[in-house]
């Protein structure tokens, strides 16, 4: 069914004057359980008061006592271990319920209403009020979240628009390719390549920039442009403090930096995305006045489509580009971490490669016929989900999950790492077994389809999702064809940390030898 509504651009100059739009609604889907209203829901389930869980006292003990600060990721499955799949954990202005069993997921997410929320950002939307910006798909909530949502999907999420960006990634992979060339013949054996993950990092930035702004910023090159080095520090600023900021009562930023810095993170990334994004304007602008027909890519469709405001453009595609970079990084490091450490399955998946595609850049085509490479990639997204947990906070609507009632307004912290290193879910859940995602393997898995989904499920899901497997299929594709991975000479095992995203703890130093 159809609505129109009327509308009044919160901020932002508009591309084309227009006084309503179109949204389509979203059908809910039917929870599992029968929510009743407040008063019989407390007569006939349990409340979050009967859940289990850690007081202020005891998850202040795990943090800072027992080290869990930077291993929240592995507190989800001591947690699980200690108060069963679903408990209740405060620590200063936070009451969050954690889940975490696939079913149980699978529940919250079912009742989520349509338009669902991952979780409060109040220092998000605080800073975007400060500067008079619009709020973008992270911060908006409602009809209005999803008419921008609804803007950037297509040409991000059907497997045909996003196949249109193969010339460009393969230009970025090769890029890396040279730098990795580069960076192991100037080593000490001319074969190691030191904190593999950083340079991974610059590639990720380069090939989400390169497809949002249509611009190449340099990052792979010798000497990185002054302004894509500002972006790349906004980034990691932004997120390292975001987490941060949002501990810190708002009474303590008249003496204490954070909020100074994180406001200076996203300004700076608000001023080069405006920059990209302006320049992109007028070079079609002139395009037009010239009578040329007007070609590109995901801009240049946001910028004809008219769905969006430029103050809108700015904000979301800044955010897009947040959700991108590490996607790519952490999970292409995490894979070739493991692939040098177990010859057998890194041989198993240089020989498809080189059955598919010996020479040259692979096509989309060639993929539909890599089964193991997509194994390699969805078991290192198992093992290290990029966001350890997401959110859901149930602003419309009453929950039930397990026989407890929650009223609205309750923030659920779905726990995917611990999940995902289920033994009942998948068994041995440490190693590496790429042949549990084989459907004629007989290491096939037979999990909860909610077991892992490290891309998030339903209108909330990763917008990038496509992109990103799409540039790690070609790096590792193309990486497997010129080298051989092996590890660094010594080098011990590396564990995980988490700082928002899933990172590893110390750099990962690879060996790339070149294949004869």
């Amino acid at each position: 069914m159809l609505y129109s509504l009327g509308r009044t651009e919160r901020v932002g100059r508009k591309l084309a004057p227009f006084h309503e739009f179109v949204v389509r609604t979203i059908k809910s889907k039917p929870a599992d359980l029968n929510v009743q209203s407040a008063t019989a829901g407390t007569g006939k389930y349990k409340t979050i008061d009967d859940l289990p869980g850690p007081n202020l006292a005891t998850t202040a003990y795990w943090l800072f006592v027992k080290g869990y600060a930077d291993k929240s990721h592995a507190m989800q499955v001591e947690h699980k271990r200690l108060y069963g799949p679903i408990w209740r954990s405060r620590f200063g202005p936070f009451d969050v319920v954690n889940v975490a069993n696939a079913d149980l997921i699978a529940q919250v997410i079912r009742q989520e209403g349509r338009y669902p929320i991952r979780s409060d950002l109040p220092h998000w939307k605080e800073y975007r009020d400060m500067r008079g910006q619009a709020y973008g798909i992270h911060v908006d909530t409602g009809p209005e979240w999803y008419r921008i949502r609804s803007a950037l999907n297509p040409k991000m999420l059907k497997l045909k628009e996003v196949a249109a960006y193969t010339p460009i990634i393969h230009e970025v992979v090769s890029d890396l390719l040279k730098r990795v060339e580069l960076l192991r013949l100037r080593s000490h054996d001319q074969a190691t390549v030191t904190d593999v993950a950083s340079e991974l990092y610059k590639f990720g930035f380069e090939g989400i920039s390169s497809i949002l702004f249509e611009t190449r910023l340099g990052c792979l090159q010798e000497e990185i442009p002054t302004e894509t080095l500002r972006f790349i520090s906004g980034v990691n600023d932004m997120l390292t403090l975001s987490e941060t900021v949002l501990f810190f009562p708002r009474w303590t930023r008249s003496f204490l930096p954070y909020w100074k810095r994180f406001v200076q993170a996203w300004d700076d990334l608000i001023d080069v995305a405006r920059c990209l994004i302006d320049k992109k304007v007028q070079q079609i602008e002139d395009q037009v006045a010239r009578g040329e027909q007007v070609e590109g890519m995901y801009l240049t469709y946001l910028l004809s489509s008219n769905k969006l405001s430029l103050e809108e453009m700015y904000i979301s595609l800044t955010e897009l580009l947040l959700g991108g970079v590490d996607t790519t990084s952490n999970t292409l490091s995490w894979t070739l971490y493991h692939l040098a450490r177990d010859p057998k399955i890194q041989e198993r998946l240089y020989n498809e490669v080189m059955a598919v595609c010996p020479t040259g850049e692979p096509t989309t085509e060639h993929l539909t016929r890599m089964p193991y490479l997509k194994a390699v990639i969805k078991e290192i997204l198992r093992l290290y989900p990029v966001v350890p947990g997401n959110g859901r906070l149930t602003v419309d609507t009453e929950v039930v999950v397990n026989n407890y009632w929650f009223p609205k307004k309750t923030q659920f912290h779905l726990c995917h790492y611990a999940v995902s290193h289920d033994e009942n879910e998948f068994p041995d859940p440490e190693r590496f077994v790429p042949e549990r995602w084989l459907r004629a393997s007989a290491a096939r898995s037979q999990h909860h389809p909610y077991s892992a989904i490290p891309f998030g499920v339903g209108v909330r899901a990763c917008v990038g999702k496509r992109v990103a497997e799409l540039e790690m299929y070609f790096a590792l594709s193309r990486l497997m064809q010129r080298y051989e991975v092996r590890p660094e000479e010594g080098a011990g095992t590396i564990q995980p940390k988490t700082r928002t995203l899933l990172i590893p703890a110390e750099p990962i130093n690879l060996q790339f030898v070149p294949r004869a």
